[in-house]
């Protein structure tokens, strides 16, 4: 590359900031919710279920081509019991149901008494108190989501859930199938991929989930969702549906995922609990979904859970490390098929490029500064794969170990460049 290219690439205006705030750096995915539930207060709801029988004295039916019709004295009908019948997913629920547990997130919250209430008038007041009030922090149940216990080793049972489910707790619990609930260590979590994991002592443990290849699912297949939505007097919870997309790109926390959609329903309390096929095994874990377009309108139908394949791959590094260490290149982009026409011709994005990922800042100090990319380039490919969004890049760049080098392609005013980058570390 020339000095003048260089001089060139150094001295674009500044103009492309301002544009840039209004611009959208990552498209969102509106109404996009975690289902962790939260609280200022949990309020119960008491079911009462009544039943009641009779004794049927006789009947008689009459079947014809599409049914039967039965006749029998009025007041009289009964259950028949002379057979059952199961639903096809009954068998892989039993599977995972004694491995679903409640994850319960406690956070400190202050309350302060002062020496002029009602206590104090009638001598309980703290006397030795230089301060009129004192100030009390205690643990309170903040929120609530699921989360699968999938195995046991070296007496511990261990549990992932979902990184938002935990995210600011001074203390986790775990309500087990059993209704008993035990304190758990959070062992690693990684805010990426919305992952975390708990262990538990495993003589609490009377059931373990396996994981099934997610990279095998077929739209329409049917599949289970496991949860305490709402909190965990709904515990062990089960919906039912299909796999609407094996696999579907979204945004979250301004990274982009690679997840399952599925139509089961998933509400909050949910996050965290299993995606369950037909044989019982764990595809993904329930994270989040969609609750109203980015017009208002409500939605319903469209939950996202993450790969079990991704999943067994960061609970793994999580277990061994404590935490998720990630390449990284120190870039902040835009895919260009998000701009429009003005954006792109006044950020100077040839006409020609459809498909690609503006760079829309570079971190001093950076893997992409320390080897020549800078603001206003559009990178095309990496590894000599093409790029067309933030997806691909992650993938191409989380195939590879910190310190590895990949040649990233960009187009700058017209022109094709290649530079040689050595991977860093994330943060």
């Amino acid at each position: 590359m020339s000095e003048e290219q260089d001089k060139q690439r150094n001295t674009r205006k500044k103009e492309n900031n301002r544009l840039l705030t209004k611009a959208a750096i990552i498209g969102v995915v509106a109404g996009l919710l975690g289902g962790g539930i939260a609280y200022g207060g949990l309020s119960a709801a008491n079911l009462n279920s009544n039943a009641s029988s009779s004794t049927a004295s006789s009947s008689s039916s009459n079947t014809g081509e599409t049914g039967s019709v039965t006749t029998s004295s009025s007041g009289t009908t009964k259950v028949n019991k002379s057979r059952t019948t199961s639903g096809t997913m009954t068998s892989a629920y039993k599977k995972v149901k004694n491995s679903v547990i409640s994850v319960l997130n406690y956070k400190y919250t202050s309350s302060s008494s002062s020496s002029s209430d009602i206590y104090s008038i009638f001598g309980y007041g703290d006397s030795d108190s230089s301060d009129s009030s004192s100030s009390k922090k205690s643990l309170t149940l903040y929120s609530e989501g699921s989360g699968v216990i999938y195995t046991t080793a070296n007496g511990k049972g261990y549990i992932v859930t979902n990184n938002h489910v935990i995210s600011g707790a001074a203390k986790v619990k775990v309500m087990l199938d059993s209704g008993k609930t035990i304190a758990a260590k959070v062992v690693g979590k990684d805010s990426t991929s919305d992952l975390a994991v708990l262990s538990i002592d495993s003589k609490y443990v009377t059931q373990t989930a396996s994981f099934g290849d997610s990279s095998s699912l077929q739209s329409a297949q049917t599949v289970i969702a496991i949860g305490s939505p709402e909190g965990y007097e709904y515990a062990s919870t089960v919906t039912q549906g299909i796999i609407s997309s094996p696999s579907r790109t979204i945004t979250y926390n301004s990274n982009q995922m690679t997840v399952i959609q599925t139509d089961a329903a998933i509400n909050s309390g949910n996050s965290g609990g299993p995606l369950v096929n037909s044989d019982g095994q764990v595809i993904g874990i329930n994270s989040m979904k969609v609750s109203s377009s980015s017009s208002g309108d409500s939605v319903e139908g469209i939950g996202f859970a993450i790969p079990s394949n991704e999943v067994v791959t960061i609970v793994n590094q999580l277990v061994k490390n404590g935490k998720i260490t990630r390449p990284q290149l120190g870039i902040k982009v835009a895919a260009i098929d998000e701009l429009n026409s003005y954006y792109k011709k006044q950020l100077g994005i040839s006409t020609s490029l459809k498909k690609g990922l503006y760079v829309a800042g570079v971190t001093s100090g950076s893997a992409a500064a320390s080897a020549g990319i800078k603001k206003g380039d559009v990178i095309t490919a990496a590894d000599g794969k093409t790029v067309n969004d933030v997806a691909t890049l992650h993938s191409i760049l989380y195939s590879h170990s910190v310190g590895d080098k990949v040649k990233i392609t960009v187009n700058w005013n017209g022109k094709t460049m290649t530079f040689t980058v050595t991977l860093q570390a994330s943060n």
